[in-house]
């Protein structure tokens, strides 16, 4: 189980919290739609949601060239809290 702290430094950055803002909808989303989205560059994207999978928050798929990504399924109840409470506070 990872930290809170973990959890919290993973989505202090703004990029990450707008992935994850994206992603909380139960959805499974390409990277490529997530970097359309948030205007960066693929690389970026990429280093992003390994530091959100790293902290437990997206799960990850490989599809063909593509990779999606959605919300972890397996996030605690207390992790998913917390970060329910860090997107309600930046609304």
């Amino acid at each position: 189980m990872q930290s809170a702290l973990t959890l919290l430094s993973a989505l202090a950055e703004p990029t990450r919290l707008a992935a994850v803002r994206l992603l909380w909808d139960g959805r499974e989303h390409c990277v490529c739609e997530l970097v359309r989205v948030l205007g960066v560059t693929q690389s970026r994207m990429s280093r992003h949601m390994a530091v959100l999978r790293q902290a437990g928050v997206v799960a990850d798929r490989r599809d063909a060239q593509w990779v999606r990504y959605r919300r972890n399924p397996h996030l605690p109840a207390e992790q998913a809290a917390i970060v329910e409470a860090v997107l309600a506070s930046v609304d």
